[in-house]
């Protein structure tokens, strides 16, 4: 049975997997892959932790362009703004990198010489985006803390703390903003998402996950990778939808396109899966 065969699903949604997917030109090795974003055309940005950092794919999986060489030292996380500016969580480089879709840098937030005790940044991990254009980053290896800053790159405030208690975490490691401007962080080792309010006050958490891993917040869904392996769809109040095994061995990365395509991005195998409705 190839992997075309196969079929999952999140409750009555069915979708059929495509394992490998994409093709890359002999000189571009995939390695240490991490995460992934789509853009208005529905092209497919990875993150990998060697160079080329930033592998673009087209919505057919060809390779077009890869940047980033000499300027990203560990590409981790990866966000496009809905005016498609690409922005970059260097992890080792202690920074969050700007880029247009050609990948041309447009600003930097952090400072790559010194990284900053619960401030940004120390070791960071993911971003997200709200609608109005706030910036949230999740500050995760060195730092255990989330921080706020205005479109304009201003910190605005920081939340958060080493802990177990709510509001929080040991390794926050993903992060979405819902539509109504509530952020949700994955707290991987304390296997919870936890939700806050748009300025960092503590809300509610969502349970029931091994080492959640990314966010990908669509429209109506919200989706969890952990380290089970597995999938998990949930509504926008937390509600399960359901669950499924799509990958072998840690979905690292997850991401979704305006199609209903579903893209994981597998660390520890470093490839990529697809995963396409069935009408």
């Amino acid at each position: 049975m190839t992997t075309e065969q196969l079929v999952v699903g999140f409750g009555e949604r069915r979708y059929r997997l495509h394992r490998p997917w994409g093709t890359m030109p002999d000189q571009v090795k995939l390695a240490g892959l991490s995460k992934g974003a789509v853009d208005s055309e529905g092209c497919l940005y990875i993150c990998q932790r060697t160079n080329p950092p930033i592998i673009v794919l087209d919505p057919n999986g060809k390779f077009l362009r890869s940047f980033g060489d000499g300027m990203i030292v560990d590409s981790h996380g990866i966000f496009i703004t809905d005016d498609d500016r690409v922005l970059v969580v260097d992890r080792d480089g202690h920074q969050v990198i700007g880029f247009d879709k050609q990948g041309k840098p447009l600003f930097t937030l952090g400072d790559r010489e010194h990284p900053k005790y619960q401030a940004p940044f120390n070791h960071p991990t993911d971003i997200a985006v709200g609608s109005n254009g706030t910036m949230y980053v999740s500050d995760g290896y060195g730092n255990s803390c989330v921080h706020q800053f205005s479109a304009d790159g201003d910190l605005i405030r920081s939340w958060g703390g080493l802990g177990r208690g709510p509001g929080e975490f040991m390794v926050p490691h993903g992060i979405g903003v819902l539509p109504d401007g509530r952020v949700i962080v994955s707290d991987r080792e304390n296997n919870r998402i936890q939700v806050f309010d748009s300025e960092g006050s503590y809300l509610t958490e969502w349970g029931n996950f091994h080492k959640p891993m990314d966010i990908f917040v669509d429209h109506d869904l919200v989706y969890v990778s952990d380290q089970i392996p597995r999938v998990t769809a949930l509504r926008h109040d937390g509600t399960i939808v359901g669950t499924c095994k799509p990958v072998p061995v840690r979905p690292h990365g997850v991401r979704g396109d305006k199609d209903g395509n579903i893209y994981f991005i597998e660390a520890t195998t470093s490839t990529i899966t697809k995963i396409v409705p069935i009408p």
